[in-house]
């Protein structure tokens, strides 16, 4: 079987640039995890390379297959020059190994949670998980493995995460929408819920 890897950090490269940074990540148990970094202008995208090479499988299945099942890549964009963003390559690496640590699939509309602030200073400690296919395009495998998804990471505020539980993502989203959130802002503020 092809190592995905490889494939994935080319499509990367297609769509982003030539990363500028990259770091990686290992956690006991996991496979490694990197995070490259790209610069485009005014705008820095950390995006996750590891995540892929193993697909995500149900967490109430007895064995975890090892060819089908659905994989993906995280990326998050963010106005550079506002906070320390590069402090969230290990927050990242840890959204991305939560498949083979918690046996969760990571899907659009999904909450991710670190538990601390993304960055220093963040005023996020969650990201919502948005739809893929519109910054990097979905890379087809060949049969029968899944094509790798690049899941755009939304960052939310601890008041945001909580009205998106109750009135679900596509709301949420649709609230930022209304108000002409900057979701790119490391440094925003809570969109009005009232």
């Amino acid at each position: 079987m092809a190592d995905v890897l490889p494939l994935v950090e080319a499509r990367l490269r297609t769509a982003l640039g030539e990363p500028d940074a990259r770091a990686a990540v290992t956690f006991l148990g996991t496979d490694r995890i990197e995070v490259l970094r790209f610069q485009e202008g005014d705008i820095v995208r950390y995006a996750t390379l590891g995540m892929s090479a193993q697909p995500m499988n149900d967490p109430t299945a007895m064995v975890a297959d090892p060819v089908k099942g659905p994989r993906a890549e995280l990326v998050l964009s963010v106005r550079s020059g506002l906070a320390d963003t590069d402090k969230v390559l290990r927050p990242l690496a840890v959204l991305a190994a939560s498949p083979q640590v918690e046996g969760v699939i990571v899907a659009p509309g999904a909450s991710l949670d670190v538990g601390e602030p993304l960055w220093p200073g963040a005023p996020f400690t969650s990201v919502l998980v948005a739809e893929p296919g519109g910054l990097v395009e979905d890379l087809e495998l060949d049969g029968p493995l899944d094509p790798v998804h690049f899941l755009p990471l939304l960052p939310m505020t601890p008041n945001e995460a909580a009205w998106k539980r109750v009135h679900g993502a596509q709301a949420l989203q649709e609230r930022w929408l209304t108000n002409g959130t900057d979701l790119r802002d490391p440094v925003r503020t809570s969109v009005p819920l009232e």
